[in-house]
């Protein structure tokens, strides 16, 4: 179970902005965010939504730590919400909340850039586990060292993108070209969710061919050299890497 106090560590200075068109689900899930951030607000739809947003930045010379958001809502639905709020901030958090039905959506939202969403109904574990990645990565934007040379992994693990290496804290672990593409695409946004398509189209610009399929095999190769739990899979949707803090 989250720890609530390390989540407060890093959200008790944030600001969320929260829409969602249920009102009770809304009502619940804002009182649980008071107990985690500074500033909640909440909004019924994204046109409201996106006013909120506008208003907050103009009064306080900056925008929300996060924005949490349903997919299908009137007026403005998650998408047209998030292509608007991308508009104004392109590096926006932005966690999007949706049904299993909705597959659909979410790749349209992830080739917008979304990096993060949550199934209805809410698991309040996921959706704090969630959080605290986030704002761990908000924090500590500085995942790799001063050269910027040398990715973290897990405690032991690093990736060098000078050498394209994998490192286990006592020797390095032979990777294939593959792999090294692999791996330096979903470390070039740690946390974001790459699809299949991302990944064809990333291969194909470096003159190289692979396909939904081959992804599969590759990524259970790659896991068994990898830290465990360092590559997640989103079933119908792509892969991530997830996100190491050492505090």
């Amino acid at each position: 179970m989250i720890n609530s106090n390390e989540i407060t560590t890093y959200t008790k200075k944030m600001s969320i902005l929260f829409v969602e068109d249920h009102e009770e689900l809304r009502a619940d899930t804002t009182d649980i965010l008071k107990n985690f951030f500074k500033t909640i607000d909440s909004c019924s739809n994204g046109k409201e939504a996106l006013e909120k947003y506008i208003e907050y930045k103009n009064e306080n010379s900056t925008t929300y730590d996060i924005v949490l958001s349903d997919i299908q809502m009137p007026i403005m639905d998650g998408i047209e919400l998030t292509k608007s709020i991308y508009e104004i901030n392109p590096s926006q958090t932005i966690i999007i909340l949706s049904a299993h039905d909705e597959t659909k959506y979410l790749l349209s939202l992830i080739n917008l850039g979304i990096e993060q969403f949550i199934k209805k109904p809410i698991d309040y574990q996921e959706l704090l586990t969630t959080f605290l990645n986030a704002s761990k990565k908000m924090v500590q934007k500085d995942i790799k060292d001063e050269n910027n040379a040398t990715i973290k992994l897990s405690n032991d693990f690093t990736y060098d993108i000078n050498s394209k290496s994998l490192n286990d804290g006592t020797k390095n672990i032979y990777l294939t070209k593959f792999e090294i593409i692999f791996i330096e695409l979903l470390t070039s946004s740690i946390g974001k969710i790459y699809s299949n398509e991302d990944i064809v189209l990333h291969y194909n610009s470096l003159e190289e061919n692979i396909d939904s399929a081959n992804i599969r095999k590759l990524v259970s190769k790659l896991r068994k050299k990898l830290p465990q739990d360092c590559l997640e899979s989103i079933y119908g949707i792509g892969y991530k890497f997830i996100p190491y803090f050492n505090i």
